[in-house]
């Protein structure tokens, strides 16, 4: 008997946590994109509190008020995006805000164009929605930073939306504003839905984010708290749009989580009005250890591209499968780049998301087979 639907036998699983599962106690694994700090003492302190409180009851369905009217002032300060706390959702992470808003806005059959490379999860997204994926491919010669043309070229009479991330895993890529604002028109003038995945804003070198949002109405902004404050088990995220694009949102959320637990939005509405030294020291640290890596791996002969953020670094392979076989053997895990699209197959991904002297020894373990 086939227990699966039509739908979700076509979706594969994770390649990113089946190699997570295969490594070993020993090994050093740069396969999973988690910070290994741990989450700010205050913020946890504000999760005791909450908890000794009894804040262990339903919130509203969009969230607690006073986190929904913290998460839009900070959309206004640091985004220049505006929208009421009523335009806020907050989610089992940005992975829920990601899924709900693909199920709300998206037809079977529909077109959503995604990056190629781009997280893998993407794809498998839209084929649960039973709508078709579409490549939008960037080039390793421009960093992989996804272009206005690069969206052009993508556009089909069926394009409904686009998932687009910036500062992107796997690469590590920041978008320019000016490609930012020209796809932001481009959405406003082919009515197509922006789903702008920002869950690494604040992960980001000598550089600054803009957000889609900002230049369209027709864009849904996605971030969380996993990345920037090391909250990843925690599960916290939020979407924010127009009034009518979040009503058709909440519907999906509504039946299918009903709310986040009460106790971790205090926590989170902490994460964002307290001091934020520790993202930007969080953040500095990354930008020692991309150094770190980039000048290694370069220094082997193995061609990498300067990330400008998130903690992902993508280098070219002659044979990036046997590549990483052997990495495997020596006890480092790293992911092929065939797993976030065609556009990857030349590469892998490395995630640096680990100590810095983890990744020093990392680094002389490749060199064995560089």
């Amino acid at each position: 008997m086939n227990y699966g639907s039509e739908r979700v036998s076509k979706i594969n699983l994770s390649q990113v946590r089946k190699m997570f599962e295969q490594a070993s106690p020993s090994a050093i694994n740069l396969a999973l994109g988690e910070p290994d700090f741990d989450t700010p003492k205050h913020i946890l302190d504000s999760l005791k509190c909450a908890l000794d409180e009894n804040r262990t009851h339903y919130s509203q369905n969009k969230g607690e008020p006073v986190l929904r009217e913290s998460i839009a002032k900070k959309l206004d300060k640091d985004n220049d995006i505006k929208v009421s706390s009523d335009d806020v959702i907050v989610t089992v992470g940005a992975s829920e805000a990601l899924y709900s808003s693909i199920q709300a806005l998206i037809d079977p059959k529909d077109d959503v164009l995604i990056p190629d490379p781009g997280f893998l999860s993407y794809a498998e997204c839209v084929r649960l929605a039973g709508a078709n994926s579409i490549p939008v491919k960037s080039s390793s010669e421009n960093g992989f930073k996804t272009t206005v043309e690069d969206v052009e070229n993508a556009l089909t009479e069926n394009t409904k939306a686009i998932v687009i991330n910036s500062p992107c895993n796997p690469t590590g890529a920041v978008m320019e504003k000016e490609d930012i604002k020209a796809i932001s028109d481009l959405a406003t003038d082919k009515e197509f839905i922006v789903l702008s995945d920002e869950i690494y804003e604040k992960i980001i070198y000598d550089k600054k984010h803009y957000s889609f949002q900002t230049y369209t109405d027709n864009a849904v902004t996605i971030n969380g708290f996993s990345k920037a404050y090391a909250m990843t088990g925690l599960r916290v995220g939020y979407c924010a749009s127009n009034p009518d694009i979040i009503e058709e949102i909440l519907k999906v959320h509504q039946y299918n989580v009903a709310c986040i637990d009460t106790a971790t939005q205090v926590a989170c509405n902490t994460a964002l009005t307290s001091s934020q030294d520790c993202v930007k020291e969080m953040t500095n640290e990354f930008k020692k250890r991309r150094d770190l890596v980039v000048n290694s791996l370069n220094n082997m002969g193995l061609d990498c591209i300067m990330p400008d953020g998130a903690f992902y670094v993508f280098f070219r392979a002659d044979n990036p499968e046997e590549f990483v076989k052997k990495a495997v053997k020596e006890d480092v895990i790293l992911v092929p780049g065939g797993a976030f699209g065609e556009e990857g197959k030349e590469f892998i991904r490395l995630s640096y998301a680990q100590s810095y002297d983890n990744l020093a020894e990392a680094m002389k373990r490749l060199e064995k087979i560089a």
